[in-house]
């Protein structure tokens, strides 16, 4: 049988893109001579749309698109992704479906079984489990839906208690009861670039162990937090990849399960590179469908800014990026210097505001109130307020979206300051640890120096007081950064972080201050997710909470 795996990008609630879309794929399938044409997970209405799935016109919309994509398959069929009503009106009132349409309507209807209930995912919210399995006959093979999840019923979760099972009854196997000739599994499974690994490993393995060939079909794009990376593929029954489709981009391919042939791999990336394309694709289509074009963010001189504000002229291009430099009496000239060179290089208008006399007028206010107190971290914050206010000020008056250009180990730490650096739109490398971020940096500038050389080498700074580095008030971030992702994304307790070799006070202190900045994470931009663990909607903790044994 000849497959079109159309891995597209849609937008949630866009219903006639969407449906535009998956039709004009349809025909091009068609033309091509396919005779089934395979989407994603819940692609006639964009993944996730969280409540929207409660509101009637919503689910009106959502059948009339797929009533609309349904006419469109004559001489062709398709397996579409989109949430049903449950007919048994027990439980949840949808399900989330994988719908076979052919000859003009709807033949076969899987619902998914193994909804997610942990880190970004809440299925279980808003629909009802699968508790029946059938396979359906089509162009002289059984074939078997699945949804996303449905396919990894292996997959352990990671906690401080070992690995424990996600299911009870597990989709394959029921399904490989009924002896089907091939599974198609549409999805919707975002990137993580320390887990992407073990996605590829568990559908590898179910195809070799069941022996029967796997058709999945991923999405690619952001949504606001969630981006997909793609990497649809067609696995063969002894669980190796035949076809493998783009990351991180659009893609179409026309597939025979009966050839065996050549496998057709994308080149392998590293992992910065990855966390490279999928930061690019979250910031180009967090504007596009929010219906934004212009970006700003402050340019300090330091690295973060600068890795956030290359990342931004890659996505939208330099014309639609503007920065502001926003030096006070602790800038060094160096820093200036750097920021004006990166501006430079990439093409990008770039505007000085010296804030020093904006920073003096407020000491002034304060000095009677604040008659007798030594300067300390308040004063610090004013230089840092001052620069959001202005930066928010260009944002309102040219409709920009500020980018927020806070790192991961400083949100961990909350080392940032409230209405102030914290300020923007979207968080672009909140999910990334700066010593990632300086890795980030040298991929940049892997073909020529776009970042420039010193703004790489010289030691963090938030230049907020004389002589001042990071390090002064943190651990040194090559220690930190393992200490912050054991006990965030691997859910370690202290003393099991400590039992492998970390100092004990540094690892309390770390954690201390994870656990004491939740406040400022809960007031924070949506964060462009990466890993396995981003602050936001994955990671939801009491902001009152004691935590202590």
């Amino acid at each position: 049988m000849k497959i079109a795996l159309c891995q597209l990008n849609y937008h949630i609630g866009n219903f006639k893109q969407n449906r535009e879309k998956i039709i004009a794929c349809i025909e091009r399938a068609k033309a091509q001579g396919a005779q089934l044409a395979v989407f994603s997970e819940l692609s006639v209405c964009g993944y996730y749309p969280i409540d929207l799935l409660e509101r009637k016109e919503f689910l009106n919309w959502t059948r009339e698109s797929v009533d609309e994509i349904a006419a469109a398959c004559n001489g062709i069929a398709a397996v579409i992704g989109a949430p049903t009503i449950n007919e048994s009106l027990k439980g949840k009132k949808l399900h989330n479906s994988a719908l076979f349409l052919n000859k003009g309507r709807v033949e076969h209807i899987a619902h998914k079984t193994l909804l997610p209930t942990y880190d970004i995912f809440d299925e279980y919210r808003h629909f009802e489990p699968n508790k029946t399995f059938s396979v359906f006959e089509f162009e002289g093979e059984r074939v078997a839906l699945t949804v996303c999840e449905d396919l990894w019923d292996d997959q352990p979760t990671n906690n401080s208690f070992g690995k424990s099972k996600l299911y009870i009854t597990s989709p394959l196997e029921e399904l490989s009861k009924q002896n089907p000739d091939l599974v198609i599994n549409i999805s919707a499974s975002p990137f993580s670039y320390n887990q992407e690994g073990a996605r590829k490993a568990i559908m590898l393995k179910n195809a070799g162990e069941y022996g029967v060939p796997i058709v999945y079909v991923n999405q690619v794009g952001a949504q606001t937090e969630l981006i997909f990376d793609g990497g649809s593929m067609m696995i063969d029954r002894k669980g190796t990849v035949l076809h493998e489709m783009a990351y991180f981009a659009e893609d179409f391919k026309i597939i025979d399960t009966q050839q065996t042939g050549q496998q057709q791999l994308q080149a392998s990336k590293s992992s910065i590179e990855k966390i490279h394309d999928a930061l690019v694709l979250g910031i180009r289509d967090y504007f596009s469908k929010t219906g934004f074009k212009t970006a700003t963010l402050g340019l300090s001189g330091g690295i973060d800014s600068a890795v956030v504000c290359a990342l931004a002229v890659r996505a939208l291009g330099a014309q639609n990026v503007r920065v502001l430099l926003m030096p006070s009496k602790y800038s060094s000239d160096h820093s200036v210097a750097d920021a004006e060179a990166l501006a430079k290089n990439l093409g990008i208008r770039a505007d000085l505001i010296n804030i020093q006399k904006i920073v003096d007028e407020y000491d002034k206010a304060l000095s009677g109130i604040f008659e007798g107190l030594p300067p300390d971290v308040t004063e610090e914050n004013i230089q840092a307020r001052t620069r959001g206010t202005l930066l928010m000020a260009l944002s309102n008056k040219f409709g920009n979206i500020l980018l927020n250009t806070s790192n991961k180990s400083e949100c961990a730490v909350g080392y940032g300051t409230l209405y102030g650096d914290m300020n923007g739109g979207l968080a672009v490398i909140g999910d990334v640890y700066k010593t990632d971020v300086f890795k980030l940096a040298r991929f940049i500038n892997s073909e020529k120096e776009i970042i420039p050389e010193n703004t790489i080498v010289k030691p963090p700074s938030a230049e907020l007081r004389p002589d001042q580095k990071d390090s002064d008030s943190l651990p040194e971030y090559d220690v930190l950064d393992q200490i912050l992702f054991r006990y965030i994304e691997m859910n370690l307790a202290p003393d099991d972080i400590i039992a492998e070799g970390f100092e004990t006070e540094t690892v309390r202190r770390a954690v201390r201050l994870v656990n004491m900045n939740e406040y400022k994470r809960f007031q924070a931009p949506p964060i462009l997710r990466v890993s396995s663990k981003a602050f936001g909607f994955g990671r939801r903790m009491p902001l009152v909470a004691k935590y202590e044994g």
